[in-house]
């Protein structure tokens, strides 16, 4: 399996692709980035090669600036962009990264048709759309990093919350990967327990560790400069799915075309089915009425966000 990582000079992309070589699940891995990145992306890969030689991990991996070297790639994780720093919000990026992530979108489809292309850029909902449009794939062939990583922080937190493994929490956050995000508690459990007959003594308080998910991102940012960890490894969750066709639900930015809520024409956090061939189905799912409120604001907001990008695009 071939993975090209689009971006690989950045944080998030470096990462990333030291987590999916880390993970044993490529067996070619190419770092790409601008002409002006090449030595620095050279150096990564030598420092990567040394760190799989100590886990005695084989693979080849290939530092390049040229589109040639994209050909023939499983999947293509585009993480290119102008980075969020303190104080950004992630549609105040949208319009230069949106020109930056059709220009690469365009260039995958030419050099690497039969991929399957990865979103990380943000806004990322609004990203995938640019990506989806631009590439010309089909929908289940183009996805967003979306709410998974919003969904694994929130997972985060119960467990820590109930002092309980992380793996006995189940639960999900959907919409915009971003203040409209939406936490799906009407069917959060714990255990297999419902969390509202789980936390019986009423101390658990879910907008609160809502509003912490939100600001995640730029908390760490306001500390350290950018985040990288959780997103990479997310990012390699996610390529780990598709690539051992595990056939997992995650949370991904996904093109609706009415299978939730009847909303169309926007890419937004829904749990799909993940395959070796990408999105093999959107899954439908029953919310409480506050929960589908928040899910078709979410919708309205990304739709007017991407609606004003595509407009700057032409």
């Amino acid at each position: 399996m071939k993975v090209s990582v689009i971006g690989a000079s950045g944080r998030v992309g470096r990462t990333a692709a030291f987590c999916l070589a880390e993970e044993n699940m490529v067996s070619k891995l190419v770092l790409f980035a601008r002409e002006e990145s090449l030595e620095k992306i050279e150096g990564e890969s030598l420092d990567m090669y040394d760190a799989m030689a100590a886990k005695e991990i084989r693979i080849k991996i290939l530092s390049s600036c040229e589109l040639e070297n994209l050909h023939d790639s499983d999947i293509v994780v585009i993480t290119a962009g102008v980075p969020r720093t303190a104080g950004m919000s992630r549609s105040d990026i949208a319009i230069p990264n949106a020109k930056i992530v059709a220009e690469y979108a365009r260039l995958v489809a030419e050099y690497s048709p039969n991929s399957i292309i990865m979103v990380v850029t943000n806004p990322v909902d609004v990203m995938t759309y640019v990506a989806l449009k631009a590439s010309g794939f089909d929908r289940n062939k183009v996805f967003g990093l979306g709410n998974h990583l919003d969904s694994l922080r929130l997972r985060n937190m119960l467990a820590k919350h109930f002092n309980i493994h992380v793996s006995e929490v189940h639960t999900r956050v959907i919409g915009e990967h971003g203040d409209h995000m939406v936490p799906l508690v009407s069917s959060t459990s714990i255990g297999g327990i419902l969390i509202k007959n789980y936390a019986l003594d009423g101390t658990i308080d879910v907008e609160g560790m809502v509003k912490k998910v939100i600001n995640a991102g730029s908390y760490v940012i306001d500390k350290k400069g950018s985040t990288e960890f959780g997103p990479a490894y997310a990012i390699a969750n996610i390529i780990s799915t598709i690539l051992n066709d595990d056939k997992k639900i995650l949370t991904v930015s996904a093109y609706l075309d009415g299978e939730i809520e009847d909303i169309k024409d926007v890419c937004l956090g829904v749990p799909v089915k993940l395959g070796i061939n990408g999105i093999e189905r959107i899954i439908p799912i029953k919310m409480s009425q506050n929960e589908i409120d928040a899910f078709k604001k979410a919708a309205k907001f990304v739709k007017k966000e991407t609606d004003a990008v595509m407009k700057s695009l032409e």
